[in-house]
């Protein structure tokens, strides 16, 4: 038997890859953190994560227990549901950032349809700021999307670093304007590669821009320049750029889950979604099935 309270814990630990994080995540002092997961480990007799002073890695177990714990999780939760007799309902206004087009996400708003049928769930994709400013605007009831690095709203869903990505034959001459690949405004990536160029006085031109992933994918692809886009979610076909390019550090950049103005028709629908998306975070750095388009 393995304890529900314990796979949770090892989830938020797999997903943020930080003990500290996934206390805070949880609520949860760090010593009961790595208690649960010490506990986990003894259940299944193996070690789950590698981890010194610096770093934490799932092992082969781990990353073999990651899909266990969802699948237990998920029967704990709708069996749970069934003998209480808590069915949820009502209209939620879920935005989802453009840069979870490639992801597995459909795969977990499916799980969240099968177990909750009766929730009129509303699907809108598009850049991550304009999400922020439609959630301002009561126009959505929660977002999955990026944050700005001032911006300290939101629950961390991760953490990753911003790189360079191109065409694998792409050449850069250090003696023009970088040739830019970027989402119109307010989009969060525009706004921090156009920072990190100016810091660096590196000057710059945008040689495609659009408001869709594919098409900004599509304009790379085909060689017309870079963008700045998360580490762990680089599209197929397109690779980092080289240090030896010479273009500046992007940084880090936090994934959200952000709620809106407190519905009472969406609130708990809103909150077992967001639970939905911590669970499976993990998916959001891997490859999809199916497209959300």
């Amino acid at each position: 038997m393995y304890d529900p309270t314990h796979l949770r814990t090892f989830l938020s630990v797999a997903q943020t890859l930080s003990f500290t994080q996934a206390a805070r995540r949880l609520g949860l002092r760090q010593s009961t953190v790595s208690q649960h997961v010490r506990r986990l480990e003894d259940a299944t007799g193996r070690q789950l994560f590698s981890r010194d002073t610096h770093s934490v890695e799932l092992t082969e177990d781990g990353e073999a227990m990651l899909g266990f714990a969802r699948r237990i999780l998920e029967v704990h939760d709708q069996a749970t549901a069934f003998f209480t007799g808590t069915r949820l309902r009502g209209r939620l206004r879920f935005g989802a950032s453009e840069d979870f087009v490639l992801t597995r996400l459909p795969e977990i708003l499916e799980g969240f349809r099968h177990d909750h049928p009766e929730v009129d769930l509303e699907l809108t994709v598009e850049l991550s700021g304009t999400l922020h400013e439609r959630l301002a605007a009561g126009k959505l009831d929660l977002v999955l999307a990026k944050r700005r690095p001032e911006d300290p709203r939101g629950e961390q869903v991760w953490s990753d670093r911003l790189v360079w990505i191109g065409a694998e034959r792409l050449r850069l001459d250090p003696d023009r304007p970088v040739p830019l690949i970027v989402y119109p405004p307010p989009g969060i990536t525009r706004a921090l590669a156009l920072d990190a160029l100016h810091r660096e006085g590196r000057e710059w031109r945008v040689a495609c821009t659009s408001g869709s992933l594919n098409g900004l994918i599509a304009a790379a692809r085909a060689g017309l320049g870079v963008m700045a886009h998360s580490r762990g979610l680089v599209p197929p076909g397109l690779v980092r750029v080289p240090d030896r390019a010479g273009l500046p550090e992007l940084g880090g950049v936090d994934f959200v889950l952000v709620h809106g103005r407190r519905r009472p028709s969406a609130q708990d629908a809103a909150d077992a979604l967001a639970a939905a998306v911590l669970a499976g975070g993990d998916r959001l750095h891997r490859p999809q099935r199916a497209g959300l388009g």
